[in-house]
């Protein structure tokens, strides 16, 4: 019983939970911190767009990738951009594979980087856009009615209170208007670089003011399931380095705690967590939205970074128990799937089509285990476009279409091209 269900259980978070969980918190924070000045950059810098586009797409998770879309609604970046990001990302599924193996993850992000690049300026060099086709001569292709304001309060939940927060307007894919304050203003469309705060006026972000402080300090007293989940990912961490690495014997853990084994114990109670954090979610099959692409305080990046990681961990231990269950059960390893040679590639890029990351996790879970070969793998990240399909489909339906069949075109080309090479 230990084998067949707690050890998987136990896998899913201590060999990639709590990793996924200092990563994403890294990232976000980055991201939180610094977001801003990649996307101006590169609305002043168009022809560097594919090449930003591959950049933000590569970094790990998909919130690169997303804060590209309403960019694209609004025609600050090119075609070429939104599908250079789409074909480098991995999705969710790249904290599986840097949790499992740094390295492997760094030759296959590359590799994600380059194709994506290469598709992006080709893209762009043919000249396909479905948003500027179908737009009327002389006429914008923007997204959103004419006098939509620069920012919409978007209802953000603080343990169990619903407050208010201002997006900018890149993050709503809206035209923007004219300035509604003083504050703000400016050139008649220009977008404000910081959020309008309460009253209409503006000011830079929560963090490092007193406010900001105190928010965050309300929120981790307020019952979150995000606390608990940081409050064990700690220890976790802490357990989970020595033993995953082989730098401590796990018996001798076990001998000095009386016969208790933390690396199964902190791994199934944070799987728990983890579903628990999951559900509270409803389950969503993406996990990232416009609006955790643009997190406004430090609170609310640890909040989301809990809850994609535990995102994660749920379809990684999925993934995990399904395959140790199938495995000990009837004793199939994976060889009899259709899953190699050009079938396999086809098969991976194929099931990279499916928007969101969900499934994507299963499927390089399945790798991870050794279900699948590499070339079946990489074929399912170039074609695979995690929940940064999801905003683009709302914004601009056809080119969200046009996106992930383009994405697919390399991703069977170049999986067929490791069958050759391996």
């Amino acid at each position: 019983m230990t084998e067949l269900v707690v050890r998987p259980l136990a896998d899913a978070f201590m060999q990639v939970g709590v990793y996924v969980a200092v990563m994403v918190a890294l990232f976000g924070w980055l991201r939180w911190r610094y977001g801003d000045r990649i996307t101006d950059g590169l609305t002043r810098r168009p022809r560097l767009g594919p090449l930003v586009g591959a950049l933000l797409g590569v970094s790990p998770g998909c919130g690169g990738a997303i804060v590209l879309m309403p960019l694209y609604a609004r025609g600050k970046v090119s075609f070429g951009t939104v599908v250079a990001a789409l074909a480098a990302t991995m999705g969710d599924s790249s904290w599986v594979v840097l949790a499992w193996n740094p390295l492997f993850a760094l030759k296959i992000h590359t590799l994600l980087f380059a194709v994506g690049l290469v598709t992006g300026y080709v893209v762009d060099a043919l000249g396909i856009d479905p948003a500027r086709r179908r737009a009327r001569p002389g006429i914008p292709a923007v997204v959103g009615a004419v006098g939509a304001p620069t920012t919409r309060a978007v209802p953000a939940v603080v343990g169990r209170a619903v407050v208010g927060r201002a997006v900018p307007a890149a993050a709503t894919g809206a035209a923007p208007a004219a300035p509604v304050a003083s504050a703000l203003a400016g050139p008649v469309g220009a977008v404000p670089t910081q959020p309008v705060g309460p009253g209409g006026s503006a000011g830079p972000r929560s963090r490092g003011t007193v406010a900001g402080r105190t928010g965050l300090l309300d929120g981790l007293r307020r019952p979150d399931p995000a606390t608990a989940f940081w409050g064990l990912t700690t220890p976790a961490f802490a357990v989970s380095v020595p033993v995953v690495f082989q730098m401590v014997d796990p018996t001798v853990l076990t001998r000095a705690l009386g016969g208790v084994d933390p690396y199964l114990a902190l791994g199934v109670l944070g799987t728990l967590v983890a579903v628990l954090i999951f559900a509270a979610g409803r389950g969503r099959l993406a996990d990232d939205s416009l609006e955790t692409a643009y997190p406004q305080s430090l609170r609310e990046t640890l909040r989301h970074s809990a809850h994609e990681a535990s995102f994660v961990t749920v379809w990684v231990a999925v993934a995990y128990l399904g395959w140790q269950v199938i495995t000990t059960v009837t004793g199939f390893d994976g060889s009899q799937l259709a899953l190699t040679g050009l079938l396999g590639v086809l098969v991976g890029a194929a099931i990279g089509l499916i928007p969101g990351c969900a499934v994507q996790i299963v499927f390089t879970g399945l790798y991870v285990s050794g279900g699948l070969p590499l070339p079946t793998l990489v074929a399912n990240a170039i074609s695979q476009d995690g929940d940064a399909l999801i905003p683009l489909a709302a914004l601009r339906r056809h080119s969200a279409a046009l996106a992930t069949v383009i994405t697919t075109i390399p991703a069977a080309a170049v999986g067929a091209a490791l069958l050759v090479v391996l």
